[in-house]
């Protein structure tokens, strides 16, 4: 199964809502949500810096993690980017593969 890296900011409005429920509840929510489309929450922190959470999640496909990330950015809670992760043996088969590429001007 896929795993992604979500990481990202609440909006001020995000914010307001997480100092109301409180961060267990947000685990909880996004928790939710991952099992509801087939998936499993690995890792859930909040952190201090430019990111306010840092989530690792693994889903069926790249649609459901598009489908997740559309719904919680036009919820205007929270600002994120979504980093596919790769496991060490998946690179392993991408170096064995074939590719004819030819770069600009050669």
């Amino acid at each position: 199964m896929p795993k992604y890296l979500c990481q990202g900011s609440y909006t001020e409005h995000g914010l307001k809502g997480l100092v109301k429920e409180g961060g267990s509840k947000r685990q909880a929510v996004v928790e939710q949500l991952v099992k509801e489309m087939g998936g499993k929450l690995e890792a859930f922190y909040f952190a201090f810096g430019s990111d306010d959470f840092v989530i690792i999640l693994d889903l069926p496909s790249n649609v459901d993690m598009a489908a997740v990330a559309l719904a919680a950015q036009a919820s205007g809670a929270v600002k994120s980017r979504i980093t596919v992760l790769l496991l060490p043996e998946e690179i392993d088969r991408a170096t064995k593969r074939q590719v004819n590429f030819q770069a600009p001007m050669e």
